[in-house]
This record gives structure tokens, C-alpha cells and sequence, in this order.
């Protein structure tokens, strides 16, 4: 049995996913992630993620998803999938949020800019 775990820790090593992960703890400052994720995605991927990661504040206070959308202009399907990640996921989101994201008041800035927009359009 404990040759089986190592083996099975040998292999996550070689995993491509587990070389991501090791590449994005590696990470330093914003800069650095900057630099590695516009180098690694596409505009869409990373404004796709940018978008995800905006709104976690906004379900953790139990915002209804229609007026997350109407505020934000992320759509009510992504809202919905990021918040069953936070209720049934890995705890990635809230583990991270609580790191970093409380260092914002995403929902004051999104609104502001937002109705900035809506105003000049």
C-alpha cells in the first residue's frame, strides 16, 4: 500500500497539470502573474477568468444573481457556475478570497465603473 501512494505521488509530479500548478505557486507578485498568464492564455481566457474571480464576493454575500449580472454584465450562467464551485467545490475560491480578495471592495469599484459605462453609452 505505501509503494502505491508513492507511485501515485511519482506520478503527479510528471502530470502536466501538477507542472501548472507548481508554475502558478511559483508566482511572486501581480506582475509576474500578469506576465505568465497573458503568455499562457488567450485575452478571452483571462478576461473569462478575470470575470469568475470578480463576482466571488458578491455570491459569498448571497447577492440574488440577477442583480450581480445587472451590476457586473457577467452573465447569470457563469454566476451560476461559480457559485456552485464555491457551495460544492474544492475550496479554492473561498481559500483565496480569503487570502487576497478582502484587500477590495470589488462590488463598490464594479459598480462605479459600471454605471460610468452604462451613463456613456
Amino acid at each position: 500500500m505505501l509503494l502505491h501512494k508513492y507511485d501515485d505521488a511519482l506520478m503527479n509530479i510528471e502530470d502536466p497539470e501538477h507542472k501548472l500548478y507548481q508554475a502558478l505557486a511559483a508566482i511572486k507578485s501581480v506582475e509576474e502573474a500578469e506576465l505568465f498568464l497573458k503568455d499562457l492564455c488567450t485575452p478571452m481566457e483571462i478576461r473569462a477568468m478575470a470575470d469568475r474571480w470578480r463576482i466571488v464576493p458578491w455570491i459569498l454575500e448571497h447577492i440574488p444573481y440577477r442583480q450581480i449580472y445587472d451590476e457586473t454584465g457577467v452573465s447569470v450562467t457563469t454566476v451560476g457556475r461559480v457559485a456552485r464551485s464555491i457551495e460544492f467545490g474544492s475550496g479554492g475560491y473561498q481559500l483565496i478570497y480569503e487570502r487576497v480578495g478582502k484587500n477590495f471592495d470589488e462590488k463598490k469599484s464594479t459598480k462605479n465603473s459600471h454605471s460610468k459605462k452604462r451613463k456613456t453609452q
